[in-house]
């Protein structure tokens, strides 16, 4: 055996060891939280120049920010159960692989639809590596007080990369094209792929039953209709092709339940709904990501082309709301301790709700201490539910089904994020557009343009010139104000909503009693590996 291959042998047995060495693992699951993290939120800042270069339609500016998501939800119980079945660690890999070459395809893409089918790709690459990193962390840390401790860092890592993805997108943005936002991802790949590799042990489920590929597929079809169709209705598309899908994903998903329920060795042990702290948890999640994704998108509209900041400043005008969430994913596990999860995760739905009504002081003029106020309150109290939730939930599946549970709620939060999306923006779209479909002095062509977008309005603005072309940019800058609000008064009340559905969770954290040494599953041997391979 050669020495860089006893080497890399002496790292994988020494990351395989017990005790401290599963808080390494957790450092590797981070950078790969980190690699998706960043991604997720990249590209928020750049949307606006996107849509400058590019020119996409308004369904397609939809796509190019929808369909991260919503491939990655569809996919998330796929592999998440391959995971299982196949190992984790592997799952983990392949995803790298593929969010960095999906990466340099959206960095050079030339149109909407490349830049949309890298999008796609990359939400494929998610969804390989997110329910990966939660199962296997659930594995290595079987105590509760210290998977609490675990959750809380990798949550925070998480907030992490929402404050780098804004700042690194705007920063890119001053100096390089909209394109140079995607290529960040390479470099994280390069380390990640072989430290990963090096490092992470190898776990698997039971591995009782074969793998459901039927119903793997069935839920992936499932959700990806229903996710579809509901994007086409809060775009306003109610026809056919808004129909079948949404119909077609309903029905292959009770039939995915169905299915489930006959066989001895499901793909998703559904009796972990049967749990109120399983489900609730779950429900928590859905509702935390429906009232608050698409406010980001929108926040970051409002900085841009109401205030006039540019893309760097906006992301330093959205780091607060990171760095609270940072505060309160690490000051997680105390707070869960001496609360429970009941009155965390009400809490911070309470908290997160005050801060979306505080933000509707916000109006055409700047006032940045309203923007910290309410950006600091948000995150602490969107970081506070989240984190309740998904321990909450992890803690009540068994660790077999660890990549199954992870998926779920991994689901869940993309599944809330591409439904708030379209449910967010509908009502954005159903409150702005009114207001300029019919402006004084203005041609009804041009009022009709500017209501698709604020964007849009100005470049119809700049063309009319003169004071129609003021008087328009005016009035669509207005009618996006009042849009705004009325989503925040919507959000608001979804929030309010998850408070009383998480009175179901239990009311103090039970902590089950484990081995003092806990050891954490080996990675496969190098040699081993060549064998299979």
């Amino acid at each position: 055996m050669s020495g860089t291959t006893t080497a890399a042998a002496a790292l994988r047995r020494r990351a395989a060891g017990a005790g401290a060495d599963r808080w390494v693992v957790l450092v590797v699951l981070c950078v790969s939280l980190l690699l998706v993290a960043v991604d997720a939120t990249v590209l928020h800042v750049a949307v606006p120049a996107v849509t400058e270069d590019l020119k996409p339609g308004a369904i397609e500016l939809l796509w190019i920010v929808d369909v991260y998501p919503l491939v990655c939800a569809s996919l998330l119980i796929l592999f998440g159960t391959l995971g299982d079945k196949v190992g984790r660690r592997r799952v983990l890999l392949l995803g790298y692989a593929l969010f960095g070459l999906a990466s340099g395809l959206a960095a050079l893409a030339d149109n909407a639809q490349v830049l949309i089918v890298a999008r796609a790709l990359l939400g494929v690459g998610g969804a390989m590596i997110m329910p990966a990193t939660l199962s296997i962390l659930r594995q290595v840390f079987p105590d509760r007080r210290e998977r609490a401790l675990a959750i809380g860092i990798w949550s925070a890592v998480a907030a992490v990369g929402a404050a780098v993805g804004p700042l690194l997108g705007g920063f890119l943005l001053e100096h390089f094209w909209w394109g140079s936002v995607f290529l960040v991802n390479i470099p994280l790949m390069l380390v990640s792929l072989p430290v990963g590799r090096l490092l992470l042990p190898e776990s698997k489920g039971s591995g009782q039953g074969p793998w459901d590929v039927v119903g793997a597929l069935m839920a992936a079809a499932g959700l990806f209709g229903v996710v579809l169709g509901v994007k086409r209705l809060g775009g306003g598309e109610i026809d056919g092709i808004t129909a079948v899908p949404l119909v077609v994903g309903a029905v292959l998903l009770v039939l995915f339940v169905r299915r489930q329920r006959r066989r001895t060795h499901p793909l998703v042990d559904l009796r972990m709904f049967a749990r109120p702290a399983f489900s609730t948890s779950v429900g928590c999640i859905v509702l935390a990501m429906l009232a608050l994704v698409g406010l980001e998108l929108i926040a970051a509209q409002y900085l841009q082309l109401v205030l006039g900041l540019s893309p760097l400043e906006t992301g330093l005008r959205l780091l607060p709301l990171t760095i609270a969430a940072m505060a309160s994913g690490l000051a997680g596990a105390r707070m869960l301790r001496r609360f429970g999860p009941r009155r965390m995760v009400c809490f911070g739905f309470c908290l997160t709700a005050g801060a979306v009504l505080t933000l509707l002081a916000m109006g055409g003029e700047d006032n940045a201490s309203l923007l910290l106020v309410g950006f600091v309150l948000l995150g602490f109290g969107l970081e506070t539910t989240l984190f309740g939730a998904y321990e909450s939930m992890l803690s009540e599946a068994p660790p077999e089904q660890a990549g199954g549970a992870a998926a779920i709620g991994e689901t869940s939060y993309q599944l809330g994020a591409g439904i708030g999306i379209a449910l967010l923006g509908s009502v954005m779209n159903a409150a702005y557009t009114p207001g300029l479909s019919s402006v004084q002095g203005v041609p009804a062509s041009a009022s009709a343009a500017a209501g698709h977008s604020l964007g849009e309005a100005y470049e119809v603005a700049g063309r009319l010139g003169g004071p129609a072309g003021d008087v328009l940019r005016r009035t669509a800058r207005d009618c996006f104000v009042h849009g705004l609000h009325v989503t925040l008064l919507v959000s608001a009340g979804l929030l309010l909503l998850g408070a009383v559905m998480a009175l179901r969770l239990p009311r103090v954290m039970q902590c089950e009693a484990v081995p003092a040494e806990v050891e954490v599953p080996a990675p496969r041997d190098v040699m081993e590996s060549r064998v299979s391979a």
